[in-house]
């Protein structure tokens, strides 16, 4: 049976559309059958940031579907070494996966090689926009994160809280979406208080939880009573926010569970936008050659506010303010 029958069987749609067609036409496949679903990810599924945020959507898309009798998900986490990923997705196609999400930039290279043996499996990667389709490779989709957005509204935040005037931002490395939320997050606050001094450190590690600690201890020393931060390893500057009761601005996953008190608001990824129309696409028999970018405007981000913490009724006014103007183009983040 093909991967694009068993795909059918998930959307009702495609349902009617056989039980419309001639008796020439192949049967529906039974009901038994499921959409097979493999992820690798860089980190932990509960790392409150890029990894759980895909591992989060796929368990959503799990329950929109149908549930597991509908479609299957396993994964492989804390796959930071390339050639271990490599493996893995390989691995999973090899099994006869409908999809492998290579989640994380960094395995490009691996799918430019593992795709075109696999030509009816789809394969997924992100944050990037490539999908080697240039290169003759049609079975692989890209998804990134206009990261920016929600910096930008954090920002704005982040810039009406202070009282220091003086902000700091736990960067991991210089690349990819994490540069993009603190380039858009800087901007949203110099928009809102010119004379605001921002410290931008950036650890040279997605990982290292000790070095995003001692980024974030340098911060407050340096008089910063709000912080923000990105990648998985801004749990050690959450910790030292925490203790410091220095407020925190997150991103890519909720991060209010760490520290209620001190957690403002949360930009999140929604990668259920991009799964829905990779799936759709697949019950179709196209199994790559496209790329999303997910926004505030259709839903692939959206601002979690704590509802734990104070916020100043005037400073959420200026945030929904600034998301609106981001959805409606007023705001060029």
């Amino acid at each position: 049976m093909s991967k694009m029958t068993k795909v059918f069987t998930l959307f009702a749609l495609f349902a009617l559309l056989l039980a419309a067609c001639a008796p020439a036409q192949p049967e529906a496949p039974a009901a038994s059958e499921k959409l097979r679903v493999a992820v690798i990810m860089p980190s932990a599924i509960n790392d409150l940031a890029f990894s759980q945020s895909m591992y989060q959507s796929l368990v959503e898309m799990q329950a929109e579907l149908g549930g597991p009798d509908k479609m299957e998900l396993v994964y492989s986490e804390n796959m930071f070494v390339v050639d271990d990923a490599a493996a893995a997705i390989r691995d999973y196609a090899s099994q006869g996966y409908d999809i492998v999400i290579a989640h994380g930039s960094q395995y490009g290279s691996s799918l430019r090689e593992i795709a075109p043996d696999f030509p009816t499996t789809a394969f997924a990667h992100g944050t990037t926009a490539a999908t080697f389709v240039d290169e003759g490779i049609t079975n692989v989709f890209a998804y990134e994160a206009a990261s920016n957005e929600g910096g930008y509204v954090n920002g704005v935040m982040a810039a009406l809280l202070s009282q220091s005037n003086v902000i700091g931002v736990v960067g991991p490395i210089e690349t990819g979406d994490a540069k993009l939320y603190i380039d858009g997050f800087v901007a949203g606050a110099k928009a809102t208080k010119p004379d605001l001094t921002v410290n931008v450190n950036y650890t040279g590690s997605f990982s290292d939880v000790a070095l995003a600690a001692e980024a974030a201890n340098t911060h407050v020393s340096a008089g910063a009573d709000v912080m923000v931060g990105t990648a998985q390893m801004v749990v050690g500057a959450i910790g030292v926010a925490k203790e410091k009761n220095v407020l925190w601005l997150g991103t890519q996953a909720s991060q209010t569970s760490l520290a209620p008190e001190i957690v403002v608001a949360n930009q999140i990824y929604d990668w259920k936008v991009v799964l829905r129309d990779i799936f759709k696409l697949m019950g179709e028999g196209t199994y790559g050659g496209k790329a999303y970018i997910v926004t505030l405007a259709n839903k692939g981000l959206y601002m979690e506010f704590n509802p734990a913490f104070d916020l100043p009724a005037d400073v959420k006014a200026k945030a929904d303010e600034t998301i609106q103007g981001i959805i409606n183009g007023t705001i060029k983040p």
